[in-house]
């Protein structure tokens, strides 16, 4: 009799303990990435009043079994449903991740690591990501030269001062693409064709450099020369040591000088007038005059030997020469040339010229090249310029009919948008990838990676111990956590960013559950009931 009022007892507390755990799942329906739990009984033990006997043989008596009486129940396995996912919950926070797979995130508190499936975080005042309920640290991995450094996890500071701005950087590469008609009135004008191209120094600021087309009497030759250089603001800048090609620009009041006795015969200088016109002068040094030759005159002299001779006249009438004379008889008038010098106004003495072939209409060199289709715009080795030289590559222009429209255009960067060089830049943005890949967006168009977020995995993720807030730590039947952790991708896992995983818990489950539970209770009360009346019966049988 006793014995059932204890049975009744243990099913009374074993489903007491059954019903806190359906009431735990029940009020965690919404609770981020809340695994339900349930929970198995077992008995609790037996008492044998006789064991279990075998066959006689020699009396052909049959064996028995042992006779056991239980009594009761007890709690047997509260397990969690770790490798059940719920389901996603949009919010649209880029900082709110959902793991899809059996890891975990791990985070941190400053001495101990945790882990947890609720990806609910934000930036903190230092600039780590960090879980939203407690503000224990996201731990993953750095970055070394751009690379990922998968050593042991640490706080991931996606926000320092270093990663807020991006480093500016000098253009060195440029093209000219289009199509440039010769037959376009602004190829054939004083100006010509004016190409704009953009470009950054090292320290971020921007420019335009102004360069002008124009057509010559070959065809499909044109000459590109530099005209101006601008700021940002549209002021010109100083380009006294700047050059396009292979020439350098002439400063302002430089002269090119001719030196007494230099003989230049046959060159000639090209230069520009203020205009902007080409102009041609002959070079030269010393002049020789016209070879001066003497005639007889009155005396009859014809050569300059005559004035040398000695003349005698003899009784007999003859005139005999006597000594030295002068060999030739003609001389050259040498007019020795005074210094000279041509002053210029700064304006470039040549550029670059561009040939087209004629047939095909594709470019075929530049500056006679047909291996470099290139001209450099030269900053000179200037100490402490912000500049680099930049490469224009010309060989994506090209030169057909188009009914007298060019459409040749300039643009930083090469043809793969390599070299364009950039503005310091702002950060607008950070994204985190499937792979947990963190990177930086900023306003210069650049992009950096800050770092990957870790994830830690277990033999039996059942076996881990809840901890509250969401976490858990390793224990001996979970297995151990190596101070590393993985790639989420490693085991065929992702993360979605702007979506939290939900509860798992069913509460139609939950509430079929309840009432068994309650039905099992009521059961275990009666058995207590009965007992009970059983035994007042017992006790007034003296009566």
């Amino acid at each position: 009799m006793m014995r059932a009022l204890y049975s009744g007892v243990s099913g009374l507390k074993t489903h007491q303990t059954k019903m806190d755990v359906i009431g735990n799942n029940i009020a965690n329906v919404n609770t981020t990435a809340f695994k339900s739990q349930s929970i198995t009984f077992s008995e609790l033990m037996y008492q044998t009043t006789q064991a279990a006997s075998g066959a006689n043989t020699q009396t052909g008596k049959a064996g028995t079994n042992a006779r056991q009486i239980g009594l009761g129940v007890k709690s047997g396995a509260i397990t969690a449903s770790v490798e059940t996912s719920g389901s996603s919950q949009s919010t649209g926070n880029p900082f709110d991740i959902k793991l899809t797979g059996n890891s975990f995130f791990i985070v941190s508190d400053g001495s101990s690591n945790f882990f947890t499936r609720d990806g609910s975080f934000y930036v903190d005042g230092q600039g780590n990501l960090a879980m939203s309920s407690n503000g224990y640290t996201v731990q993953g991995w750095g970055v070394d030269n751009g690379k990922i450094v998968r050593d042991t996890v640490s706080p991931l500071r996606i926000m320092s001062s270093d990663n807020m701005k991006y480093p500016p950087e000098a253009t060195t590469q440029a093209h000219v693409s289009g199509i440039v008609d010769k037959n376009d009135t602004s190829v054939s004008s004083e100006a010509g064709k004016i190409i704009s191209i953009s470009f950054f120094d090292n320290r971020g600021y921007s420019y335009t450099a102004k360069l002008s087309m124009k057509a010559t009497a070959a065809e499909g030759q044109y000459t590109v020369e530099l005209t101006d250089i601008l700021d940002s603001k549209g002021n010109a800048i100083d380009k006294t040591n700047i050059k396009l090609g292979s020439v350098r620009n002439v400063a302002e009041s430089k002269k090119l000088s001719l030196a007494n006795g230099c003989s230049i015969n046959g060159t000639t200088l090209t230069y520009l007038d203020e205009a902007g016109q080409n102009q041609t002068m002959d070079l030269s040094g010393n002049l020789t005059d016209a070879q001066k030759k003497i005639l007889a005159e009155s005396y009859g002299f014809t050569s300059y030997d005559e004035m040398a001779k000695l003349y005698v006249a003899g009784a007999d009438g003859t005139v005999t020469t006597l000594g030295a004379h002068l060999d030739g008889g003609t001389f050259a008038q040498v007019i020795n040339a005074a210094d000279g010098s041509i002053a210029t106004d700064g304006k470039q003495i040549t550029g670059g010229v561009i040939q087209y072939n004629t047939s095909t209409g594709e470019i075929q060199s530049v500056n006679g090249l047909t291996n470099n289709l290139n001209l450099v715009l030269d900053f000179g080795d200037q100490p402490g310029s912000a500049f680099e030289n930049i490469t224009i590559d010309f060989s994506p222009s090209s030169n057909y009919n188009n009914n007298g429209t060019s459409t040749i255009s300039g643009d930083y960067g090469d043809v793969y948008g390599k070299g364009t060089g950039r503005k310091l830049g702002e950060m607008t943005g950070i994204s985190i990838q499937p792979d947990g890949m963190i990177y930086a967006a900023y306003d210069n168009g650049m992009t950096k990676l800050l770092g990957q977020i870790a994830v830690a995995s277990f033999a039996n993720p059942s076996g881990l111990q809840k901890e509250g807030d969401n976490l858990y730590s390793a224990t001996l039947n979970s297995g151990q956590f190596d101070g590393i952790g993985m790639d989420v991708t490693s085991d065929g896992g992702y993360m979605t960013t702007g979506v939290l995983e939900m509860s798992n818990v069913d509460l139609s489950s939950e509430f079929t559950e309840m009432i068994t539970t309650q039905r099992g209770f009521q059961a275990n009360s009666r058995i207590i009931t009965v007992s009970d009346t059983l035994l007042e019966e017992l006790v007034n049988l003296k009566r």
